[in-house]
Order: C-alpha cells, then structure tokens, then sequence
C-alpha cells in the first residue's frame, strides 16, 4: 500500500490538536492528490463529505490496551480510536469546499500536517448513516468532544 497524496493542515504537533472532525469544525485543509490519481477525483464534486483514511505516520508501535481520548479507563485498542495500532491507520469524515484538479480543500480535518492519504470513500447517506447506534464505553458529550485536545499518551 502506497499513498495517494498528502493532507495538509494547520495541526505541526501532535500534542493539542483536535481528537476527532468534530473539534476541527469549520478549519480549512488542503489534500493534495498525487498526479496519476487525479482522474480518480471525477464526480467526487457532488458529495458533501467524503473519509479520509489515512496513515498515523507518527505512531510507533501499538498496545492492546490503551486509556483512550475522553476516558480515565483502559480499553482494548479496539474499542478505540487511539492512534497506537497494530495497522496505524486513521478514519476522519470531511466537508468538501472545492475541488480544483488535484488539489480538494475540505473542512473539519482532525489530522496532522504531512500526514500520507491512502484512500478515499464518499458519504453516502443511504450507505453510512445509523439510527439506533450505541456509542460503548464513550459518553462524553457532543460539546466535550470538540473541545478534547490530544495530550501526550500516543506521542
């Protein structure tokens, strides 16, 4: 596996920055798509959102169990989204704002400045979105997951 392009966003450190979209609201990235997969970009204007998956290019390592983001208590890695993985990979939905050749500017990108994309999906609605889901051991509130800053534990 190889990336196709690269996210470029505000975030330098890994310390401090948001844990999730939801408290990068309304911060403007750049994704910049590697040449030869530019063509793969067509129709992609008509979503609203689309995930990014991508690298944790600055992890090392992983643990089985880890006291996540937003909780005192140890979870099987699993059960959570922190970045030490046995496959470091990352998952963030973004609002597209333009999409210019190769080059989409999204909002709302909870990711490191440099960090490799591996793929693209588009939201779809009809395909992602879940009426009745249950959330496990997470019960912070909407508003305590915007203002929730990534610390040191994953550094």
């Amino acid at each position: 596996m190889s990336p196709i392009g690269i996210i470029n966003t505000q975030y330098q450190k890994l310390e401090q920055m948001p844990i999730q979209p939801k408290g990068a609201e309304n911060t403007i990235s750049e994704i910049i798509i590697n040449k030869e997969y530019e063509a793969g970009l067509a129709d992609l204007d008509g979503f609203s959102h689309i995930y990014l998956i991508y690298e944790f290019h600055q992890s090392c390592g992983f643990q089985l169990s880890v006291v996540p983001f937003m909780d005192n208590t140890e979870h099987g890695v699993f059960a959570t989204r922190a970045p030490r993985r046995p496959n470091p990979i990352g998952l963030s939905i973004v609002r597209i704002l333009s999409i210019d050749k190769n080059i989409i500017k999204v909002s709302d990108a909870d990711v490191l400045n440099g960090t490799p994309l591996l793929d693209i999906k588009p939201y779809i609605e009809q395909f992602d979105k879940v009426e009745q889901a249950q959330s496990g051991w997470m019960t912070a509130s909407n508003r305590e997951v915007e203002i929730a800053q990534s610390d040191d534990r994953f550094t």
